[in-house]
């Protein structure tokens, strides 16, 4: 019998095989491949964008921002950008771990957003249309002065041009560094639209995952038509603060669109991927 070695050990490779060597491998780029956070599974980019982020095992509705509702529901990408240049001030001077404006910066240079919110002009199957949309990526889509400012102009914009609303929310509510001057933006938005109603403009409000805090309590339920995706979190305070509030158990699922609907604060739960022709039927249906 020969002694052991080294060199006889079984993890020994005498000759080189097909396998790539570890310094010469190379990493798939970030984005590519993305896991649904309901069922797991993994998600190709090219899938998500084809199936309008949804995922094709289980249904769930991923997370998305302005770019890619705008893609999704503008006929073929094209719109003009409205008042794309404001960008937060810091009225208060505010400072918790880090300074408000710092936090603004970084955001900025994140995300590529000016804001919490973009809006748009552009058609839906050759219908004009003006869409605000939310991005919770921009500190958790929350609604401070500039949020409320853009929803302000792009009614103005409606009411002087004739043309329909639609505000996607997706949002943690009022943006705290800017306290009452985000509260503000509740009453501000809210006399808006009824000037929109006034002028006979439809508003489409659609909720998305999540909604919740002072938009909820504000502009998003105020639509002509409310409208969400499936299994979006829909609510004002969040379910551990109301069930110490009331001493109860919450009903299951409580806060989902589906029981949203369910208590008729909601008139219809759309797909995503049936998303713009079923807004484009409520904008010929409200226009005649």
């Amino acid at each position: 019998m020969q002694p052991y070695s080294i060199e006889m050990a079984w993890f020994k490779r005498d000759k080189k095989g097909i396998i790539t060597s570890t310094q010469d491998k190379k990493e798939a780029p970030d984005g590519i491949w993305n896991k649904c956070p309901q069922c797991k599974k993994p998600l190709h980019y090219a899938e998500q964008v084809e199936n309008n982020y949804v995922c094709h095992y289980c249904n769930f509705h991923l997370r998305i921002g302005s770019a890619e509702y705008f893609a999704l529901l503008f006929d073929n990408n094209e719109y003009t950008e409205l008042y794309g240049n404001l960008m937060s001030a810091d009225p208060l001077n505010f400072v918790d771990t880090k300074k408000y404006t710092e936090r603004i910066i970084d955001s900025i240079a994140k995300t590529g957003l000016k804001d919490a919110i973009r809006a748009a002009h552009g058609k839906i199957k050759g219908q004009d249309i003006v869409i605000a949309c939310m991005d919770f990526n921009f500190i958790g889509g929350s609604m401070g002065s500039v949020v409320g400012e853009k929803i302000a102009r792009s009614i103005n914009y409606c009411i002087e041009n004739k043309v329909p609303f639609l505000l996607i929310s997706k949002s943690g509510g009022a943006r705290m560094m800017e306290a009452a001057f985000s509260l503000m933006q509740m009453a501000k938005t809210a006399a808006k639209l009824a000037l929109l109603s006034r002028a006979k403009i439809p508003y489409i409000s659609l909720l998305t995952d999540p909604t919740t805090g002072g938009v909820t309590a504000s502009y998003a339920m105020l639509g002509d038509i409310n409208i969400a995706e499936p299994e979006a979190l829909i609510g004002f305070a969040g379910p551990r603060v109301i069930k110490e509030t009331i001493k109860k158990d919450l009903p299951k699922g409580f806060q989902t669109s589906e029981f949203v609907l369910e208590h008729g604060f909601l008139d219809f739960i759309v797909d995503r991927r049936e998303m713009k022709n079923r807004i484009a039927s409520f904008i010929s249906l409200m226009n005649n």
